[in-house]
């Protein structure tokens, strides 16, 4: 087993030092098995971890599970689908009461998601399509997150550019941006995408880089990238920077993180908007809507958490300098109420 104890040990810490958890509700008003968490073991099965937005994540998850009170495990597969499928039946065998599957490939975790449910095994699925009916789908509203990102473009640049995108396929939440990308492209004829480029491999921001090298080399002309996740917008931006076209691209991205908050508010940065959702709020609601299915309710098959634009402009104005102070000063982006039932103990913030 690829259990990443250490790391979500030192992070479990570090989040219990940062913040301090709601008190949870009485055992007594707690419906079944809440009413003895410590027995409910549910784990996370990762295929993506690099990155600050899947550190988030899992602190997400880590603080809702601390506050069920319920033993979480997490897999971690390092991008490794067959490893990832294995750890599923290693979760299987734990005799875990639910499972979360957090990104990964549909023909790999198609079979394994089934392989739990048929165990009896409660499932929710993060960014990955399971092609399951049982199974909720946790997502961050991917179409929305490039809708506002891409409307920005077109407000900042006007409807005639030459683009570079950023895109792996296979991956359903880049899958699902691509979708709004392609709908903005015919609704904007004049977005010319003169080169798309990507990998997964890591580490992904510089390996991003090498490509984007290459690219801002043989289209000098590029104005507008798009590269909807921060990974992607990270690697962009060090070769855009690299090539001196810092004033002349903008970059449009999804996700944010306080490095990313940093290198958007640089003099000149290159990285226009981005389109996001807390995180961390996500984590928490994976879990949410697990420990809904644990207690027999339904949280509905798509479990949508609604994304936030931020802008350069709005980091600048409101002086956000880190993701507690976006929280503060973008309310919208600090708390959902998704998969929130009223017995439902949540963290709660300092």
């Amino acid at each position: 087993m690829d259990f990443t104890r250490r790391t979500f040990g030192k992070l479990t810490m570090a989040l219990m030092g940062a913040a301090s958890f709601g008190t949870m509700a009485h055992a007594a008003d707690m419906p079944k098995p809440f009413d003895d968490p410590g027995k409910v073991k549910i784990a996370l099965v990762r295929y993506l971890s690099t990155g600050d937005f899947f550190e988030s994540y899992l602190a997400g998850v880590t603080a809702q599970s601390k506050a069920l009170g319920v033993d979480l495990r997490v897999f971690d597969s390092r991008q490794d689908a067959a490893l990832q499928s294995d750890m599923v039946d290693q979760a299987i065998a734990l005799g875990v009461k639910g499972i979360i599957i957090q990104h990964g490939l549909t023909e790999s975790m198609k079979a394994a998601a089934q392989r739990a449910v048929d165990a009896g095994i409660k499932v929710v699925a993060f960014d990955v399509n399971v092609e399951n009916p049982k199974i909720p789908q946790v997502e961050q509203s991917d179409r929305d997150l490039a809708r506002l990102a891409l409307e920005q473009a077109v407000k900042d640049n006007g409807e005639k550019f030459k683009a570079g995108y950023v895109y792996v396929a296979g991956i359903a939440p880049l899958d699902r941006r691509n979708e709004t990308w392609d709908a903005f492209k015919k609704k904007y004829p004049g977005i010319n995408q003169v080169a798309m480029f990507g990998t997964m491999d890591n580490p992904i921001a510089n390996s991003v880089a090498n490509q984007a090298r290459s690219v801002v080399s043989a289209h000098p002309d590029i104005t507008v990238m798009f590269a909807p996740y921060d990974e992607f917008a990270k690697g962009v931006k060090i070769a855009v920077d690299e090539a001196g076209l810092s004033k002349s691209v903008k970059i449009y991205s999804a996700d944010i993180s306080t490095p990313d908050i940093s290198a958007m508010r640089e003099p000149d940065s290159a990285w226009a908007a981005t389109a996001a959702t807390n995180p961390a709020l996500v984590g928490q609601v994976s879990v949410r809507a697990l420990a809904m299915l644990l207690a027999g309710e339904d949280p509905g098959h798509n479990v949508v958490v609604p994304p936030t634009l931020i802008t350069q402009k709005d980091l600048k104005d409101k002086d956000i300098k880190n993701m507690e102070e976006l929280s503060a000063k973008l309310p919208q982006f600090a708390q959902t109420d998704v998969a929130a039932p009223k017995w439902m103990p949540v963290p709660k913030g300092k």
